[in-house]
């Protein structure tokens, strides 16, 4: 699969459009621009996404997709809908708990199609959490545990990436003193091994290196600032060490994201949200893509919310969704090709 010459026999890229009334669906709707030749699928609402494309004056034309259909060479003004009922009607910047149930579909959708290969990868536009529950699952926690779930998988890893650094999570969305008791030593063992397999499958880097960061300032000082780091963190990297794999730290994290350090390493390991995030969105602040590692398929997301306030003004940035494509482009190609690469350091969006 290519940016650059299409491939008949590629299998589509899944896109889904995110909330119906937030900024997904017009973004999608501007994809093709960004990528002529590739073969693309976008899920949502097709009557939603030709108004919103009407209120845009966006020069695209909608071709209803179905599975098992062959896909038509991509074009720069044609987009593949596969229709997926939004449940509402669907006001811009209007956000509608009816329609929550038809954006779970939708993912249920473009998840069983990566599951059963009908789709190389998918991509998805941001959602709102606070509507799926109201509307059709008060258990809903985020895209990634829906899809965790829906794939068997028992656990998955956080990694934002830009076109020079990747960042994962050891833990994620928790508050901030709840994240030391989270730090346990058989979890940390199977974040690791999940980062480093993908990095070695899904990115084909043949012997990954990772940067470890530690949990408390300067990596606990010897255990007189916490020790976390002398009771978990660093019997898990000797254990993992010991099996071959190649880990630095624990290291203090405000010298870890120095540019020479960062060229020795392929990613980064934080322990908290707070503690690598800035960091990386600092760095390439709409522009960085979400992917979820420990997955059966290759999944990509942007790194911004539903932004209701801008749906429909024509204002959104599209930055990260195309980054995020590139990344699932790149991803599908690594996996088609089966070639490790041996370089560290920068990575390619």
């Amino acid at each position: 699969m290519s940016t650059s010459a299409y491939n008949a026999a590629a299998k589509p890229i899944a896109i889904s459009s995110g909330d119906p009334a937030g900024i997904g669906p017009e973004l999608c709707l501007q994809l093709t621009a960004h990528f002529p030749n590739a073969p693309l699928v976008v899920l949502g609402d097709i009557e939603m996404l030709r108004a919103r494309a009407e209120l845009l004056s966006l020069d695209v034309t909608l071709n209803a997709w179905e599975i098992g259909d062959t896909l038509a060479h991509p074009s720069a003004k044609i987009l593949h809908v596969l229709h997926c009922p939004a449940g509402a009607a669907i006001t811009p910047g209007r956000p509608d708990p009816l329609s929550a149930a038809g954006t779970l579909n939708m993912l249920r959708t473009a998840a069983n199609g990566c599951l059963n290969e009908t789709f190389s990868a998918m991509v998805t536009a941001p959602l709102a959490k606070n509507i799926i529950c109201e509307g059709a699952d008060k258990h809903f926690t985020g895209h990634t545990e829906f899809l965790a779930e829906l794939a068997g998988a028992s656990k998955v890893v956080m990694m934002l990436a830009t076109s020079s650094l990747r960042v994962a999570l050891a833990t994620t969305h928790l508050p901030l003193r709840n994240v030391a008791d989270a730090i346990q030593y058989d979890d940390l063992i199977q974040t690791i091994e999940i980062l480093y397999q993908d990095l070695n499958k899904k990115f084909t880097i043949a012997s990954p290196r990772i940067l470890v960061l530690g949990l408390n300032p300067h990596a606990g000082e010897g255990g007189h600032l916490g020790r976390e780091e002398i009771d978990v963190i660093i019997p898990a990297l000797e254990a993992l060490r010991a099996k071959g794999m190649r880990l630095t730290g624990p290291a203090p994290a405000d010298t870890a994201f120095n540019p020479e350090l960062l060229e020795q390493h392929d990613a980064v390991l934080a322990m908290y949200h707070d503690q690598g995030l800035p960091v990386l969105k600092f760095a390439g602040f709409g522009e960085a893509v979400n992917i979820t590692l420990g997955l059966p398929f290759i999944r990509t997301s942007v790194d911004h919310g539903t932004a209701f306030e801008l749906a429909g003004s024509g204002r959104a940035r599209i930055g990260s969704l195309v980054a995020a494509t590139q990344m699932a482009i790149e991803l599908v190609d690594g996996a088609q090709s089966n070639a490790p690469k041996t370089h560290h350091g920068k990575s390619s969006l």
